[in-house]
Formats: C-alpha cells, structure tokens, sequence
C-alpha cells in the first residue's frame, strides 16, 4: 500500500473513532430508538424500526446467555498487545445482533482491547475503505494495532463458517431467498456465538 494511502486510511479512522460510542453507549441508543419505533441509518421505514426492536431482544438475549469456555477465556485474557476494534453498524442489521454482545464479551476479558462502535450511513469514508466484495455489508470490525495505528486485521461481516453458508447458496440460488435468512437466523441461535468467538480468537492470533 502506498505511504498516502496509508495516512488517508489513518486520517478516516482517527476521524471515525472521534466519532465512536462504546457498546453500552450503543445499546442505550437502540433501546431509546425502539421506544420511539426508530431506527439508525439514513433510512427511516417501519420495517426497519421494526428490526431494530427485534435485534434489541436479540442483543438483550445474548448479553445474558452467551458463555465462553474457560480455554478461551485464558486465551483471550493472554493477549498483551494494545488494539482498537473498530466497529461499523446499524441497529436494524440481522447478523449485527447477533454478533455485537459476543464482540463485547470477548473484549471485557481484556483492557488491551479497546472495542469502538461507528453507523455505517454517518462514516461512508471508512466504510468505502473496508468493503466486503465490492459491498458495504455490516458488521465489519476493524483491528486497529495502537501503538502504531496501523489496520492488522478485519473480521465481518459474519463469522466464516456462516459467510461460507452465505457464499454456497448464493452460488446455488442466485440470492439469499427469505427462507434461507430464517435458517441462517436459526444456525445463530444454535450456535450460540461460538464460530464467532473463534474467529475472533483467531484474530487476535
């Protein structure tokens, strides 16, 4: 990457996370939003404030139940390198909710971990920096080395075992059919944040 590239880059993050509220911040805006059927984003429909009230019991849910092995805990809190995990979202996002809480659990394990949050619709530089196949899909979280500033990794917009499910049936069907989001809704719920705790253990290398 060339040198400019890398201080535009540099800029839009610092940009960015001037504008970066924590995860609590987070969900006390979704659950002021859904008190008023709102939502973020640039749009305003009634079907995505009504996701937004569905992701918050979704988030609600995991805050409580996710568990992470005593293995993985260890590993997590072993990890001494200081890092920001920049994350890009919206409050009507479907994976989001699901992932959002097992990003906080992973990083309350750790202070070196510094775990930001950032609408996509408010930040269309950084997002156009960290697209996935050409799209600005969410959540995208962007691994931030802070002693040197520099991005060392990315994971989103789900966790891989789900993206591969994404990509398989794309390739079969064409597009994500209503039915296919109920089961990968379902895969979620049955997998109970687990592929996601390992990709970001793998993260953290």
């Amino acid at each position: 990457m060339e040198v400019q590239d890398k201080l535009m880059i540099n800029d839009i993050i610092k940009d960015s996370l001037n504008n970066s509220i924590s995860y609590n911040e987070y969900r006390d805006l979704v659950v002021n939003l859904v008190a008023v059927n709102s939502t973020t984003g640039n749009k305003k429909t009634e079907a995505l404030a009504n996701y937004t009230m569905l992701n918050d019991r979704r988030m609600k849910r995991w805050d409580k139940t996710v568990k992470l092995s005593e293995e993985t805990k260890t590993a997590i809190e072993s990890y001494n390198k200081k890092v920001t995990w920049l994350v890009i979202t919206e409050s009507w996002c479907g994976d989001a909710a699901h992932i959002m809480p097992i990003i906080h659990k992973v990083a309350e394990l750790n202070d070196n971990i510094d775990f930001r949050i950032v609408l996509r619709d408010g930040n269309d530089a950084l997002m156009n920096e960290f697209l996935t196949n050409g799209g600005r899909a969410i959540p995208k979280l962007i691994m931030i080395d802070k002693s040197s500033n520099e991005v060392v990794n990315t994971f989103g917009p789900r966790p891989t075992v789900a993206i591969d499910m994404v990509n398989n049936y794309k390739a079969k069907h064409g597009k994500l059919t209503p039915e296919f989001k109920e089961d990968l809704q379902r895969w979620y719920n049955k997998d109970k944040g687990q592929s996601t705790i390992q990709d970001l253990v793998k993260l953290l290398g």
